[in-house]
């Protein structure tokens, strides 16, 4: 017998669903909302997901890609929407979905288009994941190389990185197509029954993430695991943005643990230390948005552009693609431009005023000039570029401005002012 899991955020619609599919004998399973389906797709793979589009925590068409991109997707996923377009059509089935229903659905249609889901063989190879979603700079293709080669150590893997850049996904990018993939959200289980991971993913991949957060119990059946994995075959991938070389030294986390995952590690680098990705993903992170939201076209000016190549993101990705998201859906115009930008992230000197501690560590002059830098590019930003508002807030007579700015180096920007 067949099982169906139907995920709609409307009770009506899920209980129609489910009381006609049971009357064809059909077993059916229900989900709210994104992340109940995510949960029970974890659980348990159904034959086929009924999957509606637009829900208030993950629209359905995202849900979609991340199947594909976990390699998730081994059942045939039929979208629905009441206000479909030929472009969401289009873009669901591109996604993977088997097929499309405009609400409501009639009640044949839904049967038939049922059955040939059920009936059809959904493709099962998958292509490799890629760290495209990081970025494509020479430092995120020196991390595939890394990555790559710890692949092929047979080894367990520990990824570190800071929150937000990226630790799941190079998780994916680890992962053998067509294998087993189990990277469970709740970790409590490490304390029981670790060794019940190592069956369900056997000849595949393990991920667990965060194990930094993990309690004394818990490390201990980290290590079980870890001594038991080569005996089911299993590729293990631990991530964590704790330093646990730290927390080790202090007696906060199990010094055996510590070595054990240590011995083949790869760091993810933050978003700041690879500027030259920051522009390339916020616009493709915009035209995700826009096609996923359904919102009109939106450009992003080259000066917001810079403004966000110039910020540190502490965020990382999940900084970036807020942001990205919010001015995408608050937005007025069909430019995103400086003022928005700055309107969410702020002034980017005062925003940054903690990096200038590093002064500290630079002979004086060189922490002088750095200082005077920074100050100076703050008063122009603040003073819209006017040279006569910089000279009468800081007091510099206009002449020996101009020459300060041209041996720091900051470029002024002036209108031409008399």
């Amino acid at each position: 017998m067949s099982e169906i899991l139907v995920v709609d955020d409307e009770p009506g619609i899920r209980d129609l669903l489910r009381e006609i599919l049971e009357d064809e004998g059909y077993e059916v399973r229900l989900a709210e909302n994104g992340e109940q389906a995510r949960a029970a797709r974890l659980s348990k793979t159904p034959d086929l997901v009924l999957l509606d589009i637009w829900m208030p925590d993950v629209d359905g068409l995202s849900l979609l890609k991340e199947w594909v991109s976990e390699e998730r997707l081994t059942m045939p996923v039929i979208m629905m929407s009441g206000h479909g377009t030929i472009h969401t059509a289009v873009e669901a089935t591109r996604l993977g979905a088997f097929d499309f229903l405009e609400k409501p659905i009639p009640y044949k249609k839904l049967l038939a288009t049922v059955e040939k889901a059920l009936t059809s063989r959904p493709s099962q190879s998958a292509a490799p994941a890629t760290l495209d979603s990081l970025g494509s700079g020479e430092a995120i293709r020196s991390l595939g190389q890394r990555l790559r080669q710890a692949a092929t150590s047979n080894t367990p893997i520990f990824i570190s990185g800071e929150l937000g850049s990226g630790l799941d996904v190079c998780a994916r990018f680890l992962h053998a197509p067509g294998t087993p993939y189990l990277a469970p959200d709740d970790l409590s289980p490490l304390a029981e029954r670790p060794l019940d991971w190592l069956q369900q993913s056997k000849g595949g991949m393990l991920y667990l993430h965060d194990v930094g957060k993990l309690t004394p119990l818990q490390q201990k059946g980290l290590l079980l695991l870890l001594a038991k994995r080569a005996e089911f075959g299993v590729q293990l991938v631990c991530s964590s943005h704790d330093n646990l070389a730290q927390m080790a030294s202090e007696g906060q986390y199990s010094r055996d643990l510590y070595n054990s995952l240590s011995l083949v590690a790869v760091r993810v680098p933050p978003l700041r230390e690879r500027k030259e990705d920051i522009a390339p993903l916020a616009r493709a992170l915009l035209q995700e948005t826009i096609e996923n939201r359904g919102l009109a076209p939106i450009q992003v000016s080259q000066e917001a552009l810079d403004r966000m190549t110039r910020h540190d993101w502490p965020g990382n990705l999940d900084e970036l693609h807020a942001l990205i998201h919010n001015l995408a859906v608050t937005g007025l115009g069909q430019i995103i431009g400086l003022t928005e930008v700055e309107s969410v992230l702020g002034s980017r000197h005062k925003a940054d005023a903690g990096a200038l501690t590093h002064l500290f560590s630079l002979p004086i002059k060189e922490a002088r000039d750095a200082f005077e830098k920074a100050y100076l590019e703050c008063m122009l930003e603040e003073c819209g570029g006017s040279i006569t508002k910089v000279a009468e807030r800081s007091g510099l007579e206009r002449t020996h401005l101009y020459r300060k700015l041209k041996q720091l180096g900051v470029k002024s920007h002036s209108r031409n002012e008399t």
